[in-house]
């Protein structure tokens, strides 16, 4: 909704100004289209060309998320660590091996079913499962199991932000695809050499519109649209990193509702649970 709104603030300020101060907009809005198709066309095309399928995929999959309010709430945060705090009280009160079913069957576990925001997302899911069964194995102690989640962690968080690289990329080259359009609308003016100044001039005002054009669609749109597509996948690194200091709290031996406080200390502030809540939280789902 923000991104919207941000938009048309943008759009207006920069087209109200301009018409204010006595701006032709009809110039601009008869260039708009041939300019548009032409800055766009040729960096959508060189999009495409730098990036392999999957990220191409992803920048869609994130561009529709970003239009939709983001996942990581209080609430989500809550049922995350409510489910950590499940399953570590029962492997803590029957023994690892109690979790062995819930770890490899998520979906038909009662605890993983307690939580469903968090169960059916497979990639929480798997993770929290993953470790899990690492633990119960026996065969790692805390510091290998650590250094392998901070290689999975290094390797999700570089491939998670790689949609939002590419759309920086192709923010970062529209300015030279307006000029690129400026460039041909000189060339098509100073072929009508010979015509009437009004036409000229009237020519090279739509040749420079692609010089706008370029930078406005870069600043105010794509470098925008960008930004907050990192921020967005930065929440999601978040909750992983929750996950695994409650894992390593209780590997390290403290018991399950001091390991969620320490999950929940690494949380942004602005979705953070309080002590209180956590603890209310956990005491509701006993």
């Amino acid at each position: 909704m923000f991104l919207i709104v941000g938009w048309v603030v943008a759009m207006g300020c920069i087209f109200g100004v301009y018409a204010a101060h006595g701006g032709n907009m009809g110039v601009v809005l008869k260039a708009l289209p041939f300019e548009t198709v032409t800055i766009l066309g040729g960096a959508i095309g060189a999009f495409i060309a730098a990036n392999q399928t999957k990220v191409l995929k992803a920048v869609l999959a994130n561009v529709k998320m970003l239009f939709g309010k983001s996942k990581h709430t209080k609430e989500r945060y809550l049922s995350v660590l409510g489910l950590l705090y499940d399953i570590l009280q029962k492997a803590r009160k029957d023994g690892l091996m109690a979790v062995e079913g819930d770890i490899e069957d998520p979906h038909n576990s009662p605890l993983f079913q307690k939580y469903p925001d968090v169960g059916s997302d497979h990639h929480v899911t798997d993770f929290v499962c993953d470790y899990l069964r690492m633990m119960v194995s026996g065969n790692l102690n805390a510091h290998e199991i650590e250094s392998l989640m901070d290689a999975e962690i290094e390797t999700h968080h570089k491939e998670a932000h790689e949609p939002a690289a590419a759309v920086g990329r192709l923010a970062g080259g529209l300015p030279a695809f307006g000029i690129i359009a400026a460039v041909l609308g000189v060339v098509n003016t100073m072929g009508s050499v010979g015509q009437p100044p009004a036409v000229l001039g009237g020519m090279i005002g739509s040749a420079l519109v692609g010089t706008f054009l370029g930078i406005m669609l870069a600043y105010a749109i794509f470098e925008p649209l960008g930004g907050l597509m990192e921020q967005r996948l930065d929440e999601s690194g978040k909750e992983i990193q929750c996950i695994k200091t409650t894992l390593m709290a209780s590997m390290q031996g403290y018991a399950p509702s001091v390991a969620v406080e320490f999950g929940r200390k690494v949380l942004y502030s602005d979705v953070r649970p309080t002590f209180a809540e956590l603890e209310s939280h956990i005491k509701g789902a006993k």
